[in-house]
């Protein structure tokens, strides 16, 4: 079941005003900030953490014989499929050359594999399936201007998916039946307005949710030709409530619930009696990840994801494996899949001091076996800790929090003098931020800066009172929880006053604009990567395939379509405050983003531009939302690298050539960050000779 729309929601997963004169380009040069002990940390290569991993989204085939994962092939990740295990005899299945494959999975049949793609970043997804005979690719949506999505498979039907297209009409997806080895595709039934539908074990539509006008939902049976209302989705936890599936005959649903509590349970109603059953419950935070048995369909483990996942037995017959998985588990662990028989459960551990690791747990001999690292070469490195801490807010919220410290200067947990500290905000903003989640907080810490990330409230898994305090609070309470979060640092003697950069991508730029326009004391710098400026442009532009969601939307950030709605909007735009900025600001923008378009970005920057304020703002014609391209990313990475150093004083690495291959156009402002004018006129010189050789 695809649920993506309302768990990545609206910005999903990622220039400067007054520079300093430009600094040496020198990696060991001290600082007056960072510490000469901090000097001796070696810096870890950019393209090492920005650039692609040697493997990564391992999987197993449902019957537990072949293993694929992503990897890179002539620079660009790709799907590759071998024996489980035998990495000697992987090869690649598919060839793309352009922003690569992001996300794969098997057919329950095992023999073949699927993977989605767009075009350059415009989220128009297509869903391609490989023949594992034949090495046949197939687009089975090949239809112009769609976005698909993936709604289910069934073991007891191989060879066949159910796949949501947009090609009637853009506003709503209609569910077909395709043919994995044909692409034929037949029509399940006709979206009418449902912004999700569920089908059974038998691949039937069988529920359907209709958004409900104050930003709930309705959920209706389908029974013969006709929908019978079957219950009610409050508003106040349309985002903390979902159906996971039906149990094994079809005849109940499995639901992540928060009706009638604050932290969501598991339960199971029985459509025919509509008795729900509470299966599992937590005071700490939400249920939020739920293992099933893949052929009884019934819920084997679950975990509560606080500062890290705890993970419980649900079904006696899996409780020791659960246990044994636990003691033998370093780091935050996920389990992501188990094998047909359920024999076999493939892990992904996130570490804060080592590369991330891909483990499959065997029920047979209840060891965890080391599938592979996504990153290996990290581990030659020292790498910063990442500790969490629970900030309390102003108004008595506890904020699950991350802080991750340079490794000279971790006193366990603390520092002997104050650092210069990134305030690392995540999008979403109805997402969260995890243990060990970020390469981003590894490499700026390892340039010598603390780093502290905040689940502020509207932060999803710690219980529907705490997503629904964002209600109506983008700029407000939202920011003031990110602004105590920074208090909480100075008080403890992480920072200090005047070294505090804020930075994040989607939400996060917004966030970064609003500390910069709203409250431009608090912070030194900012880094806005596609970040929206305008709330009443960004709703009037949203792709039409969240029409589902709109109300949902509406109901959080502002009604656009009210009076009152739209001047809520308006006074939270950080659009509409330029001139409070007086710090410097660097912005970084995909031209082909669908969710915060690229005049998003345009548009403060021409502000900027006519009040005389300097701004460096950084386009990729070829990229979305966040920078998937590796050399994308890795370009304004090196950019904004120098621009902290500048801002903050902690060390970088130079940009050198780490433009050369990307599509990066300085649009504003390259004289404002050190180093970033010469190395695009280098990066120009090497296309001109490049041309002229050929």
């Amino acid at each position: 079941m695809n649920r993506n729309w309302r768990v990545i929601g609206v910005f999903a997963i990622a220039g400067l005003i007054a520079a300093c004169a430009p600094k040496q380009e020198d990696a060991s040069a001290k600082t007056d900030t960072v510490s000469e002990t901090a000097q001796t940390t070696p810096l870890v290569d950019r393209e090492l953490l920005f650039g692609n991993p040697s493997r990564w989204q391992g999987r197993l085939s449902p019957d537990g014989e072949m293993m694929s994962f992503l990897a890179p092939l002539d620079g660009v990740m790709n799907v590759w499929v071998a024996p489980a295990g035998d990495f000697d005899a992987a090869k690649a299945v598919t060839a793309d050359t352009g922003r690569g494959i992001r996300q794969h999975f098997w057919s329950l049949d095992s023999e073949n594999l699927l993977f989605i793609r767009d075009n350059n970043g415009d989220e128009n997804w297509h869903l391609f399936s490989v023949d594992l005979q034949t090495d046949e690719i197939t687009d089975l949506t090949p239809y112009e201007d769609i976005s698909a999505t993936m709604i289910a498979q069934s073991e007891d039907h191989p060879g066949q998916v159910v796949v949501g297209i947009n090609d009637r009409d853009p506003r709503w997806h209609d569910p077909y039946l395709i043919d994995l080895q044909t692409a034929e595709r037949t029509l399940l039934v006709e979206n009418t307005g449902f912004a999700e539908l569920v089908v059974d074990h038998d691949l039937q539509v069988r529920l359907g949710m209709t958004p409900s006008a104050d930003g709930g939902f309705t959920v209706s049976q389908k029974i013969e030709e006709d929908w019978v209302e079957l219950f009610d989705i409050p508003r106040e936890d349309a985002l903390t409530t979902y159906i996971l599936g039906f149990d094994k005959d079809n005849s109940g649903i499995y639901l992540q619930d928060s009706r009638g509590r604050d932290k969501a349970a598991l339960t199971h109603l029985a459509l025919a009696s509509g008795k729900l059953t509470v299966l599992a419950e937590s005071d700490k935070a939400d249920i939020s990840s739920v293992v099933m048995n893949p052929t009884d369909h019934t819920p084997m483990a679950y975990a509560v994801n606080f500062h890290k996942h705890e993970w419980m037995g649900l079904d006696e017959k899996f409780k020791d494996d659960v246990a044994a998985l636990n003691k033998q588990a370093r780091g935050d662990i996920t389990i992501l899949a188990t094998t047909l028989d359920g024999m076999q459960w493939l892990t992904a551990s996130a570490r804060d001091t080592e590369s991330d690791v891909y483990e499959v747990y065997d029920r047979n001999t209840r060891k965890l076996t080391p599938l592979f690292a996504g990153k290996p070469e990290l581990n030659e490195f020292a790498l910063p800790r990442s500790y969490p801490q629970t900030i309390q807010s102003r108004d008595g919220l506890d904020l699950v929090s991350y802080l991750t410290l340079p490794v000279e200067a971790d006193k366990g947990g603390n520092v002997d003098a104050p650092l210069p500290m990134v305030l690392l905000v995540h999008g979403g903003p109805w997402g969260r931020d995890n243990f060990a989640d970020s390469s981003t907080a590894s490499w700026l810490a390892n340039r010598g800066y603390a780093v502290l990330q905040v689940n502020f409230r509207a932060s999803t898994g710690f219980g529907k009172d705490f997503v629904n305090a964002g209600n109506g609070e983008w700029a407000a309470a939202m920011h003031n929880d990110l602004l105590d979060a920074v208090d909480w640092a100075i008080d403890k003697k992480i920072t200090s006053k005047d070294k505090v950069a804020i930075m994040g991508g989607s939400y996060g730029g917004y966030a970064t604009l609003v500390g910069l326009t709203f409250t431009p004391e608090t912070f030194a710098c900012g880094v806005d990567i596609v970040g929206p400026s305008n709330l009443n442009t960004l709703l009037e532009s949203v792709p039409p395939y969240w029409e589902g969601f709109k109300k949902v939307l509406h109901s959080a950030v502002g009604n656009p379509e009210t009076e009152a709605g739209r001047k809520l909007l308006e006074d939270r735009s950080p659009l509409n405050f330029v001139d409070n900025i007086s710090k410097p600001l660097l912005i970084g923008q995909g031209a082909n983003d669908p969710r915060v378009k690229q005049a998003e970005s345009d548009q403060i920057v021409s502000a900027m531009q006519k009040k005389n304020l300097p701004v460096t703002y950084i386009l990729y014609p070829d990229d979305g939302h966040g920078f998937q391209k590796p050399e994308n990313r890795l370009s304004f990475y090196a950019a904004t690298e120098s621009f902290l150093a500048d801002c903050l004083g902690g060390r970088y690495q130079p940009i050198g050539d780490d433009l050369s291959d990307s599509s990066i156009e300085v649009v504003q402002g390259a004289e404002f960050v050190p180093g970033l004018k010469e190395a695009i006129a280098k990066k120009s010189l090497i296309a001109t000779n490049t041309i002229e050789e050929d």
